[in-house]
Order: structure tokens, then sequence, then C-alpha cells
């Protein structure tokens, strides 16, 4: 049976990220790519579906510079973001945070940006095998060897450490975790798909040029309901721009007051799907345009300009660290489904989780990702809790006491007393949030809550 020194499932940010810094640090390491077509990829690989954004201080946190961004990648550098309510709006032109990239962020093509890091992998000497996929792992933390990964050939595969980095779907996560936790309690009980996750649905389309805005992302709340739920606008390059939305799964129709909600109509039966969506959105938006003049570019996204993926959605884990083993990414939760973004903690988790494996230091690995990103999180997290239950008019009336949240880093009271009584209400509840979020209370499966 081959044996190596670091096994990473999936071969996406994190995966490649993990497999990069094992390999630099002198390990052996292996990702394991089950590999999916698409229509904007020449070849097999990661599945790559995500909105493909970044904000000035993602690229830090994912320790990288934008010089070492390939050119080819990068789509569009933006000076701002819009943000629409149903009848106010907001410009933001700073994310509010230090950041080396002196812009306000950019929109990036997702499947190269997962090649390039790919490329990477495998630079630093890391085995990419793609059209491999994992059926199972199964751990003795004792035995030797610790994990032995089954593969759907039939080969088997041994490794000391593995790293799993296979998204949001935790097609394998959840099978390995639940060798570690208590008797009667299942992964599919702490993170069940249909409430750990979003749905998101997004379409490549050609925009009409006077329409196309290069330097901004779009995003409008309050006008289809579900927790973090909305429609946006991202320009890649021009005049193309991938319209889509982020919605969570299972929402009833009947939990709702139909006209409240602009993207909603008296006739509809259910939820609207996500093609239906943005035809309304666009329709909304663009009252003097059809929609063929935003024809869909059939030869970028997964399959004919379109792609349909899960968010993570939910509060990430901690990891089993004491049996060798590192989630990573997607699959610990880091995704937000609030700000429709992720990929910088995957990196940042993955390339954490490679370099203390292959120093077999991996039991500081929820130490250390927590202190690379506990801020973050706890933001992401804070704001989510904070527009729980927002209707409509909720979202109106943030926008007209936007100051008040202008600035992430903590919400300066002197903008919150100048947005009124609303403001100070906004901040106190967003300080006592992120507060009480504090020493990774944010976690919702601790390293203790495992049977190791």
């Amino acid at each position: 049976m081959e044996h190596v020194d670091v096994a990473i499932v999936g071969g996406g940010p994190a995966g490649s990220s993990a497999a990069a810094a094992a390999a630099d640090h002198g390990a052996d390491a292996v990702v394991l790519e089950k590999g999916v077509p698409r229509a904007d990829r020449d070849r097999t690989g990661p599945d790559s579906t995500d909105a493909a954004g970044l904000l000035d201080y993602w690229i830090d946190l994912m320790e990288f510079s934008v010089d070492e961004i390939p050119d080819h990648v990068i789509l569009s550098e933006l000076d701002g973001a819009k943000f629409y309510g149903p009848n106010n709006d907001l410009v933001m032109t700073e994310t509010g945070i230090d950041a080396s990239y002196d812009g306000f962020g950019l929109t990036f093509h997702r499947a190269r940006f997962d090649d390039w890091l790919r490329e990477r992998a495998t630079a630093a000497g890391a085995d990419y095998r793609v059209g491999v996929s994992v059926r199972s792992v199964e751990t003795d933390v004792h035995g030797d060897p610790r994990h032995t990964l089954r593969l759907a050939d039939g080969d088997d595969l041994s490794a000391d450490y593995v790293v799993l980095a296979d998204g949001p779907q935790r097609t394998v996560t959840g099978g390995v975790l639940d060798q570690f936790l208590p008797a009667g309690q299942q992964m599919s009980d702490v993170l069940p798909s249909t409430t750990a996750n979003h749905i998101a649905y997004q379409e490549h389309r050609r925009m009409p040029e006077e329409l196309f805005d290069p330097d901004h992302i779009e995003f409008w709340w309050g006008i289809m309901p579900g927790h973090t739920a909305y429609p946006w606008i991202f320009p890649n390059d021009p005049p193309v721009a991938r319209i889509g939305l982020t919605m969570p799964i299972g929402l009833d129709i009947d939990d709702y007051d139909v006209a409240e909600w602009d993207l909603l109509e008296e006739s509809d039966e259910g939820i609207p799907r996500g093609n239906e969506y943005i035809r309304r959105l666009l329709r909304r938006q663009f009252p003097d345009y059809e929609l063929a003049d935003f024809p869909l570019v059939e030869d970028r996204g997964k399959s004919g300009g379109t792609e349909t993926y899960p968010i993570s959605s939910t509060r990430p884990i901690e990891s089993p660290v004491g049996a060798g083993i590192a989630v990573t990414g997607g699959a610990m939760g880091g995704t937000s489904a609030f700000h429709e973004g992720g990929d910088h903690v995957a990196v940042r988790t993955g390339k954490i989780a490679g370099r203390l494996a292959a120093q077999d230091s991996l039991e500081r690995y929820n130490d250390e990702w927590q202190a690379a990103l506990d801020d973050e999180i706890r933001r992401n997290v804070t704001f989510a809790d904070l527009v729980r239950d927002w209707g409509p008019s909720d979202w109106d009336r943030a926008f007209e006491t936007a100051t008040a949240l202008q600035d992430v880093r903590g919400i300066k009271a002197d903008a919150a007393l100048r947005g009124g009584l609303h403001g100070v209400e906004l901040v106190a509840r967003y300080k006592w949030g992120k507060f009480g979020y504090r020493g990774s209370r944010y976690a919702q499966l601790h390293e203790d809550d495992y049977t190791v």
C-alpha cells in the first residue's frame, strides 16, 4: 500500500494551498481530487464554483500580494461596492480595514485561480491527482498507518496526516468526523446540509455596454426572502458579468408576505428558481431592456454559462487534531454566505494545515487558524446574526443610517450618533454580538467535543 506523509482530500483553494505548504516544508504530500469538467477549463479539476471576488484585506489574509496573482486570473479591479435596499442604497469605497493592496478589491476567474494554485502546489513538489475519488478515511489513532484512505478505484493509500478540503458539501468530511463524535451523534446532525449551507446560482451574461460597471460589485438586500438571501452583479472582463444570487435551502413561500418582496409575485406557488430570480432582477433594474439584451455566454461557468453550487452558511468547526486530521475551508464552515466569499479563508486555513502537518505540529492547527482569522470570522458571524430576522423595511432603514456600518473594524460611535438612535442600536448590537463570540465561541464544534 502506498504511503505519504500528508494526504489531502479535495483540490480547490484549501487543498492546493495545503499541498503547497506541506511540500514547501519537506513533506511528501498528495492531493486527491475527483475532478469535474467545466466549460471554462480545458481539463478536469476542482468544482471551482464561486462568485470569485476578493476584498483588499482578503489578499493579505491569504498571505499573497496582488502582484503574485497572474494577470489572466484577474478580471476587474474594483473601486467599491454598491448596496441596494428596496428604496435606499449605499456606495462603499473602502472596506475600513488596513490592507497592502491599494484598491477596494478585485474580481477574478475562479477556475483559473484554482488552476494557478494547483500549479503552485505541483511546483512545490506535491503530487496532484485528478480523477481520484475518496470513499472513506479510516483512522486508528495509535496505529501504523494512522490513516487509511479507501479510494473509489479499489486502491488504498495510507498517510500520517489527513487534510479535509472537500468543500461545503463535505462528502468525505462528514464520515471521517463521525468516527470521533460521541455515540449516537453524526456530522449530519451538527451540519445538516439543508441548514448548514446556502444554495447559490449564477449566470455569465453579456451586458449592454452602457450598463456595464467595471468598477463596482453590486448587491441587492431586502428584495428576496430568506436569511442572507440576495442577488448580485459582479463585473468580469467587459462587458461580461456574473449575475447571481444566494439563498437558504428549503424556503417555504407560505412563510412570507409575497407583497413585501420585490422579486416575488402573487402568482408564485413556491420560491422561484435561481434563473427566474435573475430574470426578475434584470426586469426590475433595467426596465427599458429585454432579457435578450443580456445574452448568456455559454463557454463560461460550469455548463452553458450557468452554475449552481453550495455555500457554507454556518459557524465554523474545529478539527480533531489529536487524530492527525485538519478540516479546512468550506468543509469547516469557513465560507460566509453573508458576504459571498470564502476563498481567502480556504487558502489561509489550507496553508496553516499543510505547514503544521509537515512539521508534525498539527495539534496547533485550531489555535493558529483562529489567531489568523478570528476577527474576520467574528465579524461575519456577528453581522449575519444582526440581520437574521430583517425584512425589506429593516434593510431600507439600515441604509438610511449606513454611516454607522461603514467602518467594519469596529463601527465608530460618532458615526453611530450621526445615524441617530437606530445607528446607536445597530452599533450596540454589533459590538455586543462580536464580544460574545470572543475566545472561539463562534465555533459550533470544539476540539474537546471529539472523542480522541
